[in-house]
């Protein structure tokens, strides 16, 4: 067992003691404390904020070309500290070492590269000149404009706590690349990563107020850095419920908002997919970080056709997953963040038997080692219908309901009948029939025969999956205002 880390706030480029204590941050798989992290007082979160907000002025002006420099200085760190941070996030997140290496800690460094990079692309947009006649507002002349990218100011940075390294990484890089200060409020399961790369940030140079970090296992310390009076702009991944509190706050002071929420992926299977393809992408919501994705196809809704086929093929998947301990080579399924979260999925489970559909696989709590953890078994619902809890409502474990459907019509209006629109998947041997299809899928991402993502892409949901766009450019776009400018030719 390593030691606990005790953390501390870090608010104007001081690390501070919390006024609250600290609490226990717990390690999903052995349920060990992995460290304690600080709770903060609402007083200590505004402190933060106006520390941001005293930052900013120097920030915003800084050259691009420094900006960019202490971005990729920070990559660098946490490249260089690569394993020990792969090691905390594990043991905080429960997610597998490959996981955690891969896709949580290379992940977070790749993106503060791409956003230093980010920090030099052009901000300014010529606009064609306009020729105005005499009148009132005064003589004949030609006009010229230029649309100018501008920083938002003080940015809420609230953080889910499935990816503490790249969800974090994915709004602290292009904030700060935009010229924002920020205040980071970490999910409450796995803070301790987050406070891992504020060191790297620290170590790399950042100026103090321009980031800071706050803490606390309750809601108020999220609700603080939210209605903070300082603060221009909230961005937050996370659960629609939450967003939707967060956006009723940012909707009375007119603050903006970036919001990534909740999900429940349409995998349309067409009767003439590569279901072998379809197996595989669909299999991730058992074996990627226990399910606990919002992207995750986990509504699979199967032409007729090759409903029973696919279904077999999804049970003999989840079946070869090896469940358990996320540091052993073998293990594919690790634990879910918590034991309410597991009580959570497996209510979901009992729930889909009570609607009536059919546990084909999993749908009991494995045991791991000496029982310790909390461990979800890869589960396949079958003989589900659209009405049904299972199918409509986010589960985030790894968890997949199937629906049959009998032609491309009512695929179309199946996946389209959810409050959710992140992102969907087709498969489909007739790429331009997946294609009009995805075209007429209400959702903000749509994956033809792949699930895999391409980076510099927009990423965002339609109706109750989020407001906004990041990734790529998109991200800068996200963190900024647009100022005209205008001058007589």
């Amino acid at each position: 067992m390593r030691e606990p880390v005790v953390e501390r706030l870090y608010i104007g480029g001081e690390w501070v003691e919390p006024d609250g204590g600290h609490y226990e941050v717990i390690d999903p798989a052995t349920e060990e404390v992995v460290g304690l992290a600080p709770e903060a007082s609402r007083a200590q979160v505004y402190e933060a904020a106006e520390a941001a907000r005293a930052a900013f002025a120097t920030w915003s002006r800084t050259k691009p070309e420094e900006r960019a420099a202490i971005l990729d200085r920070a990559a660098d760190v946490m490249a260089r500290d690569a394993a020990a941070h792969t090691l905390l996030a594990r043991a905080e997140t429960g997610a597998t070492t490959a996981t955690a290496r891969g896709m949580q800690v290379a992940v977070g460094a790749a993106r503060f590269r791409r956003y230093a990079r980010g920090a030099l692309e052009p901000v300014e947009r010529a606009l064609p000149p306009q020729i105005n006649e005499a009148g009132p507002m005064g003589g004949a002349g030609v006009v010229g404009a230029v649309a100018v990218r501008r920083p938002v100011g003080v940015v809420t940075c609230i953080t889910s706590y499935n990816n503490p390294w790249a969800n974090a990484a994915g709004k602290i890089a292009p904030a700060l690349a935009m010229g924002n200060t920020v205040v980071v409020k970490p999910a409450p399961q796995d803070p301790l990563s987050v406070y891992a790369m504020t060191r790297a940030l620290e170590e790399a140079g950042v100026p103090a107020g321009v980031v800071n970090v706050v803490t606390g296992s309750a809601p108020a310390v999220g609700e603080a850095a939210v209605d903070a009076p300082a603060v221009d702009m909230v961005s937050f991944t996370g659960s629609t419920a939450v967003g939707q509190a967060i956006g009723e706050v940012c909707g009375r002071e007119l603050k903006r908002q970036l919001m990534e929420l909740g999900g429940k992926g349409a995998a349309l299977v067409l009767d003439d997919a590569d279901l072998e393809s379809a197996v595989r992408g669909i299999g991730t919501t058992f074996s990627f970080y226990s399910g606990q994705i919002c992207t995750a196809p986990t509504r699979v809704l199967a032409q007729r056709g090759i409903h029973d086929r696919l279904v077999a093929g999804l049970a003999a998947y989840a079946g070869r997953l090896a469940v358990g301990d996320p540091a052993a080579p073998g293990t594919v399924v690790g634990p879910v963040i918590s034991a309410a979260h597991r009580e959570r999925v497996e209510s979901y489970v009992e729930l889909g038997r009570k609607e009536g559909a059919r546990v084909v696989v999993g749908g009991e709590r494995p045991v791991v080692g000496d029982g310790r953890g909390f461990y979800v078994a890869p589960t396949l619902l079958a003989d589900c219908t659209p009405g049904m809890r299972v199918v409509r409502e986010e589960i985030f474990g790894p968890v997949v309901v199937v629906v049959p459907f009998d032609d491309e019509e009512e695929g179309i209006a199946l996946a389209n009948d959810s409050e959710y629109g992140l992102i969907d998947y087709v498969w489909s041997g007739d790429v331009a029939r997946a294609f009009r299809i995805a075209g007429r899928l209400r959702a903000g991402g749509v994956g033809v025969n792949t699930i895999a993502r391409n980076m510099e892409a927009p990423f965002g949901g339609f109706k109750k999956s989020g407001i906004g766009r990041d990734v790529g450019s998109y991200a800068l776009h996200a963190y900024s205002e647009l100022q005209a400018v205008v001058w007589p030719g």
